[in-house]
């Protein structure tokens, strides 16, 4: 099969690319003494879980219950849950996840920690448990300081749960630029002081966890953390790009879309809207939604549910017609692999692979 019979729209994912970026990271993190636990999010594929299993991750990474479960077929010999899981029907799932694998979740507050307690006890399992910190996003965790002590103390206390250490997010750093590197020195600080805490509180840090994508390869300069959880990197998209964490030769995943208008002048409308692309916005908030390799300069602006509007106005190509096909690096990968039932892998103009995106929609 060649990418020509491939129907639109539909994600490419460049196979070699895609081992390039998994072999990179498995080298820092080795050389660096890092575990890995990727975020599955952006793939939502046990096979590619398990490509990620075989370069050196020590287990994966998902937001939820019904994510857990489909990752279970990747072999994972452990499974973080990096997100609170609160209400009974859902740990009792996560429960009978953990009679196969080791279970970890991350958590901000006693309520869900007793909830899990609660849901091991019952199913005669045990969960780790890593006590989630607020590192400047603003988003989950507790301040740091008294609040994430407290909250660690109250997680050893109860039964059938294994305090591991602490976990944090970084999303609030998104450059290498100087802004970047300063906020990267505040995260090392504030890390040291927070492992110091733990320790004179007689707390573990066997895990401390962070990272992202575009903090990737700054994880060294904070002592202490010991694990770091990417996921975007796999594929990498346009935000990774402008974050200045990788390359445009280092984007995995393109959106191959079909040109089925060019009836207005300057403009052209793709067969990929909103159902196929997201509406996520650049984190520079430019406004587009796509890099057009067939056209550098082009301006992805808009997008309805199933048109692109293209302005072709200061591309340095411009004479498309419909039926031409074009290849997009979108702005975030992860929430467009979500509206995708199924991609594919390919080596030059050659499908290699079809893979089924399994974890597509498991939202509970």
């Amino acid at each position: 099969m060649r990418i020509s019979d491939i129907d639109t729209p539909a994600i490419l994912i460049d196979v070699d690319i895609m081992e390039a970026n998994l072999s990179r990271v498995a080298s820092y993190a080795k050389q660096h003494d890092l575990r890995v636990r990727p975020h599955t999010k952006t793939h939502k594929i046990p096979a590619l879980g398990r490509r990620q299993l075989d370069h050196g991750a020590v287990g994966l990474t998902v937001a939820k219950t019904g994510e857990a479960e489909v990752m279970l077929s990747s072999g994972t010999p452990d499974l973080l849950v990096a997100y609170p899981v609160i209400g009974r029907r859902k740990l009792e799932r996560l429960a009978e996840v953990a009679r196969k694998t080791r279970v970890t979740v991350s958590l901000d507050s006693l309520i869900a920690a007793r909830q899990l307690s609660d849901a091991a006890r019952e199913a005669q399992v045990e969960f780790g448990v890593l006590a989630e910190v607020d590192a400047g996003l603003g988003r989950v965790g507790v301040p740091p300081g008294e609040p994430l002590v407290a909250l660690a103390k109250g997680i050893q206390n109860l039964p059938r749960l294994d305090l591991e250490g602490f976990t944090f997010y970084p999303g609030h750093i998104r450059s290498g630029d100087e802004q970047g590197e300063a906020e990267i020195a505040k995260l090392s600080a504030l890390v040291d002081t927070l492992i110091r805490q733990f320790k004179a509180a007689g707390l573990p840090t066997r895990i401390v966890s962070g990272g992202s994508t575009p903090t990737l390869f700054q994880s060294h300069k904070v002592p202490g953390v010991n694990e770091i959880r990417p996921g975007t990197y796999i594929f990498n998209d346009r935000n990774t790009v402008e974050s200045g964490a990788c390359g445009w030769n280092d984007c995995a995943a393109t959106i191959l879309a079909t040109v089925v208008s060019t009836a207005r002048p300057g403009h052209m409308i793709i067969d990929g809207g909103s159902k196929t692309f997201s509406t996520d916005r650049l984190v520079t908030g430019e406004a587009t939604f796509g890099q057009v390799n067939e056209a550098p300069g082009a301006l992805f602006h808009k997008m309805n549910e199933e048109h692109g509007y293209i302005d072709l106005r200061r591309a340095e190509k411009q004479d498309f017609q419909p039926g031409d096909r074009v290849r997009i690096i979108p702005n975030h990968i992860c929430v467009a692999m979500n509206l995708h039932e199924q991609v594919y892998g390919v080596r030059g103009n050659e499908v290699v692979e079809v893979w089924k995106v399994e974890a597509r929609g498991k939202l509970q």
